[in-house]
């Protein structure tokens, strides 16, 4: 990638005003209350009475990923803007995906091991979020060798930074888990129809925050592709090679697979536009391509990698999805 064709993708602007950014907010909110929804607490008992793809899965994603995320970004050096690596980062950061337990689903793994990774990954994101950004994130700009001048310095401020996550993952997961708990029929009624709405209000806050830049956008489209495939292949490969590892039963690998493939992309362009952690940065147009350019792909990975799954198991016999290791 040229300089240009970098300084470009740097300059590309999202703004947006406080009702753009609420509704962003809300949005969020109600698809983690529909995520929430598929979780019941006499979920994790069974899954905790052998915690080893638990364990293995929330290693998957909350250290390894982010690590190899940085170690991805430092190898792609000057192919790609530092604003762009740090938003790799960004998005290695954040919990899993909202959509990663209907994928899950689709491709016949471990339904209840894929909730469980979600609402701890979720619960964890306080912390580990803020955390694992500002290491990794601070690594990458102090060495990667695209950076010219002054390294900016990656402060978080962390009050923000987590009133931010508890109020768009907080608290909407713990009253999901109490209508769940407590109100069956109703969260059985919502929870498929908040899953489809959910992928299309992504797609259309994405289409919306981009509109005023579309045409620098499509011209760099093809960059940010590329960047994205490869740290996707990237993420979807740390979980299933974790699984194998550890031999796992093929539906657990399914399942680390998934969950450590799909990020909750959302919740970084939530913490960009809404939090002051850039607000002494030079333009990162490249933080806020490749963080909404995740939302959008790993819906297709997710649809890809399940349909995979599903065909190597006609192939191989169905009772590869029963939990027997290959």
């Amino acid at each position: 990638m040229t300089h240009e064709i970098a300084a470009s993708i740097d300059s590309i602007e999202v703004s947006l005003n406080a009702g753009g950014m609420n509704t962003i907010n809300i949005v969020l909110a109600f698809v983690m209350y529909g995520v929430a929804l598929g979780i019941k607490p006499s979920m994790f008992v069974e899954v905790f009475k052998k915690p080893k793809s638990v364990i293995l899965g929330a290693c998957s994603q909350l250290v390894l990923l982010p690590a190899f995320t940085c170690g991805l970004a430092l190898l792609f050096g000057k192919w790609i803007s530092p604003m762009m690596g740090l938003g790799m980062v960004l998005v290695a950061a954040c919990p899993g995906g909202n959509i990663s337990n209907f994928m899950s689903s689709l491709g016949k793994a471990n339904v209840e091991l894929s909730v469980s990774l979600t609402a701890i990954s979720t619960a964890l994101a306080i912390l580990m979020t803020p955390f694992n950004f500002w290491l990794w994130g601070n690594i990458y700009l102090h060495t990667a060798s695209n950076i010219v001048g002054d390294v900016p310095v990656l402060a978080i401020p962390l009050w923000d930074v987590f009133k931010t996550i508890f109020i768009l993952l907080g608290i909407p997961l713990t009253l999901g888990i109490l209508t769940s708990q407590f109100l069956p029929k109703v969260a059985n009624a919502l929870k498929k129809p908040l899953q489809w709405i959910s992928i299309v209000f992504f797609i259309a806050m994405v289409v919306l925050s981009f509109n005023s830049n579309m045409d620098a956008f499509l011209k760099c489209v093809k960059y940010i592709f590329l960047v994205v495939l490869i740290h996707n292949l990237l993420a979807l490969t740390i979980g299933f090679s974790v699984g194998t590892a550890f031999k796992l039963p093929f539906r657990d690998r399914r399942t680390l697979t998934i969950e450590t493939g799909i990020q909750n992309s959302g919740l970084g362009l939530a913490l960009m536009l809404g939090t002051s952690i850039f607000a002494n940065f030079p333009p990162h147009g490249g933080m806020l391509v490749i963080t909404a350019w995740w939302g959008i792909w790993h819906i297709v990975a997710g649809l890809t990698v399940a349909t995979i799954f599903n065909i190597y198991e006609k192939k191989h016999g169905g009772n590869l999805g029963q939990g027997h290791t290959i």
